[in-house]
């Protein structure tokens, strides 16, 4: 902690199955209803059972842009897990640990509070199925926060399992609450008090945020085949879009999953898919088709780390190229990434807006890391994003329905079918303006400078509005140019660069296809070096701004499975001043 400021770190790691993660969920819930801010990460092995867990959360009482590079709090409920963490507890933190379990050397400089986590859920409780919430309990004590928070949480969680589990859970929580009292000498108050909790805020994480936005936007449709880490967004629709007179289909893969949204958006309702890497490799030709066709489809990326099956629990910003790219020829696509859980319900909508106004497939890119992070954000305006209707020609053309007829802007009015006088065939193979068969060079030419026209439109008029700038880039040292999910731990990292006397700026744009040249281009005249970091091994971030602009910037790329922390982007920022 800084002063009486509230900002610490709790690390948990156990074994798969023994419930860490909904600890941390407990955890960090109680804590969000006390008021206080709060940041997560967690990742998980991709066996169903076996494997270490990871689950921290950071807890302050102001905004909070990152994870934090520091553990103040360690809780290690199995052996594999203490192994692979002890070292990112820092000199002078406490380590909570299952002494049924775990097996700790003397640790100079460190406060150790063993509990006989399972001995208390199998003798005292008569549940082994309890050791989370007897860990719960430890910990709130150890933070200072009222046992009450704990038994509010515990009656929500465990009310559907009726009061017998409810007050077996309670005696869980007080068992371990009450254990840790004896600690006196290591109890800190890490929670400084909350004057007053402010109501208009909500704890959410990235794929929810992206679900609520998605239904706030119009969405008619979603169909989707469960890929990890994106199934939660399918989750999180499948109870409630109905409710809105929409449809939640789970199709038999990927490629049904877009054939469905295609089949869905010519109908005439907004509709979007979500999956992962392998299987937006799937997509690619109907990502042509929708782009062909002129039909509107937006695909959520949830990114995830490596190729092939790679790391299914882990994060990644490797899908950069196949979103840009991905389709054998060439067709328009726009590409988009949120930058934080508050930003996913935003964007989205932005998402669905653009799809339907410029009828082309729009690629979302988010990742493990963002979709699980839930944290703190004020409640969304839900008046922020105007919708746009699809543009649709006038009825009574007899037959005439010149569907993709040539405009200065590459946008032509889209009939929904059952229009009086407006059938037409909405086709991949190339077509003239009334969706004829046609196959002259000069109606290729034509009919494809139409279609690339939307994103010279778009770009023209709307990229620069996706654009974040922070900090004033006017004779910084370093310039960080970035994108999706590391924006707050690029800006906690300037604050600290800052203090060892480095200025840095930074710019994240939102959209990346188009690209927003014309800023980018001005704000890398401003600074003297361009520093690029992102999650990926062959920087490719980097390497479409080399492509697309007169930027030459210093590349950091990094594909660990892990995100970024603020002392690791700091050291670069120092780095790349000094070069």
């Amino acid at each position: 902690m800084e002063g009486s400021r509230t900002d610490f770190v709790v690390r948990l790691a156990g074994e798969s199955g023994e419930g860490v993660l909904s600890l941390g969920e407990m955890l960090t819930t109680a804590l969000a209803r006390l008021g206080y801010e709060v940041y997560t990460f967690r990742t998980y092995p991709a066996e169903i059972k076996g494997g270490t867990v990871l689950y921290q959360v950071r807890v302050a009482d102001h905004v909070l842009l990152s994870y934090g590079s520091r553990v103040d709090v360690f809780v290690a409920l199995n052996e594999e897990g203490y192994r692979d963490n002890i070292g990112s507890l820092r000199a002078g933190g406490t380590l909570i640990y299952d002494s049924d379990s775990v097996s700790v050397p003397e640790l100079p400089d460190t406060c150790v509070i063993p509990i006989p986590i399972g001995t208390i859920a199998k003798k005292e409780i008569g549940s082994v199925l309890t050791k989370n919430v007897v860990a719960l309990g430890a910990l709130l004590r150890y933070v200072g926060a009222p046992v009450e928070a704990g038994e509010q949480i515990a009656e929500q969680t465990f009310k559907r399992k009726g009061e017998e589990v409810v007050q077996k859970n309670y005696q869980a929580l007080h068992a371990g609450y009450n254990y840790v009292s004896q600690y006196t000498e290591c109890l800190q108050p890490l929670l400084g008090g909350i004057e007053e909790v402010n109501p208009n805020r909500l704890i959410i994480n990235g794929n929810e945020a992206m679900a609520l936005g998605a239904l706030h936007g119009g969405l008619g449709f979603y169909a989707g085949y469960p890929i990890t880490p994106a199934t939660d967004i399918m989750e999180a629709l499948a109870p409630v879009l109905p409710r809105f007179g929409g449809v939640v289909v789970q199709a038999e893969d990927e490629i049904a999953a877009l054939g469905m949204v295609l089949g869905a958006a010519y109908a005439g309702k907004r509709a979007m898919t979500a999956t992962s890497g392998p299987g937006l490799s799937l997509m690619v030709e109907q990502i042509n088709l929708a782009a062909q066709a002129e039909i509107p489809a937006v695909i959520v990326d949830v990114q995830r780390g490596g190729a092939s099956t790679g790391l299914p629990t882990k994060t990644s910003q490797g899908d950069l190229n196949i979103a840009l790219y991905g389709v054998h020829n060439e067709s328009p696509r726009v590409v988009m990434a949120p930058t934080s859980v508050e930003d996913c319900f935003y964007l989205i909508q932005h998402a669905l807006n653009i799809a339907e106004r410029y009828q082309l497939p729009v690629i979302v890119l988010s990742d493990q890391s963002l979709a699980h992070r839930r944290c703190t954000i004020p409640k969304p305006d839900l008046a922020l994003v105007p919708r746009w209707e699809r543009i649709t020609p006038e009825a009574g053309t007899n037959g005439e329905y010149a569907r993709y007829a040539i405009t200065e802007t590459g946008i032509s009015p889209m009939a929904i079918p059952g229009m009086p006088g407006l059938a037409y065939t909405a086709t991949g193979i190339e077509h003239n303006e009334f969706s004829d068969p046609t196959y002259t060079p000069e109606n290729l030419q034509a009919m494809k400078s139409k279609r690339f026209r939307k994103l010279q439109h778009l770009g023209e008029h709307y990229a620069e509005q996706f654009v974040r700038i922070w900090g004033e880039p006017e004779g910084a040292e370093v310039g960080i140019i970035g994108w999706g999910s590391s924006e707050g731990v690029i800006r906690e990292a300037m604050q600290l660069a800052e203090r060892e006397g480095v200025r840095a700026a930074a710019l994240y744009p939102k959209m990346l296809m188009p690209l927003p040249v014309k800023m980018i281009e001005e704000f890398a005249s401003k600074v003297k070096k361009v520093l690029v970091p992102e999650r990926n091994f062959t920087g490719e971030f980097a390497a479409y701004l080399r492509s697309q602009t007169n930027v030459h910037p210093v590349s950091y790329a990094k594909d660990t499975g892990l995100p970024f922390d603020p002392e690791e982007i700091k050291e670069q920022i120092i780095r790349v001043a000094r070069m």
